[in-house]
């Protein structure tokens, strides 16, 4: 063997290294989906407790990692699909820039990591990772091309990161807070279904097999009805836990930045641009403004400041 072939670089594929295709395959930029497991003890004005935060940086280090296993399985899945797609055919495994067994052994290696670092925090955060897996893998492997399930299934992932946020800090989950959750989560996946109806048109059939039972109208119906259910739900939320005599009502107040918010993605569901929500909500100045808005508003009255 050359000395030049034992010193050259790590092999390129498309132009990227296998390392880099590897992270990329992970979708390093979907773990801010995990942050929802600081719902809860943000809620509950605990989250700058020592044991809380770490409790609760373990959960997201837990979700991330559980997360990205399930994206490599699912992209293996989709492989076909994807090569079909006019965005999704540049991820890595589509290229085939990372290979099946490389996909497959490194799904295996970060969701058990996922689930023993789980064990640092609490013992029933593993049963609500172990939730999600076997939700993810079932809509994976099949459940994602059944109409309304594939939706449902997509929405019990964030519910079970923010119920996963709670289990790992000890906390008791407010009946409200998980309504919220649910249906806000609802309201996501169902723009982002109208968002690729409405963009691929025609290919949307093959791009995602379960568009084909969908019709515009009424996926418009069930984003309608999750944000009226969510709007519902956080309106009762607010003013329970924002109800204190000899306090402003902080609850309360912030409504009206949530809402406004909820209504400014609306309007981006409904000019098709949802099908990359992380997109939308980095690339939108005014949404981000009426997140922080809202944040510093809501985290006042759970902090009691």
């Amino acid at each position: 063997m050359a000395s030049g072939q034992l010193t050259r670089p790590l092999e390129r594929v498309g132009g990227e290294s296998t390392v880099r295709a590897f992270v990329s395959a992970l979708r390093p930029h979907q773990w801010f989906k995990n942050v929802l497991v600081a719902a809860a003890p943000l809620a509950a004005g605990v989250l700058t407790e020592a044991d809380t935060l770490a409790d609760t940086c373990v959960a997201f280090v837990s979700f991330c990692l559980v997360a990205s296993a399930i994206y490599l399985v699912n992209d293996v899945q989709d492989i076909e699909s994807d090569r079909l797609h006019p965005l999704k055919r540049t991820r890595a495994i589509a290229r085939g820039d990372v290979s099946v067994r490389a996909a497959f052994a490194g799904a295996a290696l970060l969701g058990g990591l996922g689930l023993a670092l789980a064990i640092l925090a609490a013992p029933l955060l593993v049963v609500v990772l172990a939730a999600y897996i076997v939700l993810s893998l079932g809509y994976s492997f099949g459940l994602k091309h059944q109409r309304v399930v594939d939706m449902a299934v997509v929405s019990s992932g964030f519910l079970l990161r923010a119920i996963g946020g709670g289990v790992a800090a000890g906390l008791p989950l407010s009946r409200w807070f998980l309504i919220v959750a649910a249906f806000g989560s609802l309201f996501m996946v169902a723009g982002k279904r109208y968002s690729e109806l409405i963009t691929l048109g025609e290919d949307a059939a093959r791009s995602r097999p379960s568009l084909a039972g969908y019709t515009a109208s009424y996926l418009r119906f069930v984003w309608g009805v999750a944000a009226a259910v969510t709007i519902t739900a956080y309106c009762l939320w607010a003013f329970e836990v924002g109800d204190r005599p000899g306090e402003l009502p902080w609850g309360p107040l912030s409504v009206a930045p949530f809402v406004v918010a909820l209504l400014r993605f609306s309007l981006d569901i409904d000019s098709a641009r949802a099908s990359a929500p992380d997109e939308i909500v980095v690339s939108d100045k005014v949404l981000i403004t009426l997140g922080l808005i809202w944040l510093a508003i809501f985290s006042l009255g759970a902090f009691r400041v």
